[in-house]
């Protein structure tokens, strides 16, 4: 069995509003979809806590008072097993990822935290993450592009994350997975307040402080109501088939 991962704590993203999968989100955010009879969230719990992680922070946006209430069925005085999960609230309107990340940041102390997009499904075992290299900022999980984006967001060039439109161009993009490991640094100089993710990455993918992997396991975006629809069929989505 592999070792317990270096990295012990993760952010999962809940707090988006899931205007593609209306009217399902309406009323009930999108976290707590369920796919195959578990809240979105649970399948991401289930397979942090198998691989050893000790702290898992939630942000809440959209009807986030759901996810507390929600979740007490499945956890003992906040926690799952051994996995302590505790809550980010957002003020009102969407802060995007790095200001929700940034809002979120005094949970993480000086320690490389895992941020995992709560609405993909992913069948890697997280105790294969990896410690950041010395002096890097981020490193990411990058996926073959599904057939719903094609062109992809970003270049690997020998463990490096680039630009698509550099000189490595022509090298095959690959898609961001919404799942990465991050140095708290990269967030802590940002002013509080709404923020989108990708802006921050890229100024640190110039400056070549963002490493990256390509992830050959299985993967879903449950972006759509036709993509959620699927999900509920696959075989991997339950950890006990990592």
């Amino acid at each position: 069995m592999p070792a317990k991962p270096p990295i012990k704590k993760a952010m999962l993203l809940a707090a988006g509003r899931g205007e593609r999968l209306r009217p399902l989100t309406d009323h009930c955010p999108k976290p707590l979809l369920e796919v195959q009879g578990e809240p979105l969230l649970m399948h991401h719990l289930k397979r942090l806590e198998r691989a050893g992680f000790e702290q898992v922070v939630i942000n809440l946006g959209w009807l986030g008072n759901q996810i507390p209430t929600t979740l007490a069925k499945y956890l003992d005085n906040g926690r799952y097993r051994t996995l302590t999960v505790t809550y980010s609230q957002e003020p009102p309107g969407a802060l995007e990822t790095a200001g929700g990340v940034r809002h979120a940041l005094h949970h993480f102390e000086h320690q490389p935290f895992a941020v995992i997009s709560s609405d993909v499904l992913i069948d890697t075992d997280y105790r294969h993450l990896k410690e950041l290299a010395a002096g890097k900022r981020a490193h990411l999980l990058l996926v073959d592009n599904p057939p719903h984006h094609l062109k992809g967001d970003f270049v690997l060039n020998q463990g490096l994350v680039e630009r698509q439109g550099t000189q490595n161009s022509s090298q095959r993009t690959l898609t961001y997975s919404g799942v990465g490991l991050f140095d708290p640094a990269l967030f802590r100089d940002l002013p509080p307040g709404h923020r989108a993710l990708r802006p921050v990455l890229e100024q640190a993918i110039d400056q070549q402080l963002v490493t990256g992997e390509r992830f050959m396991g299985h993967w879903l975006d449950i972006g759509t109501l036709e993509r959620y629809d699927d999900a509920q069929t696959l075989s991997w989505v339950h950890p006990q088939h990592t």
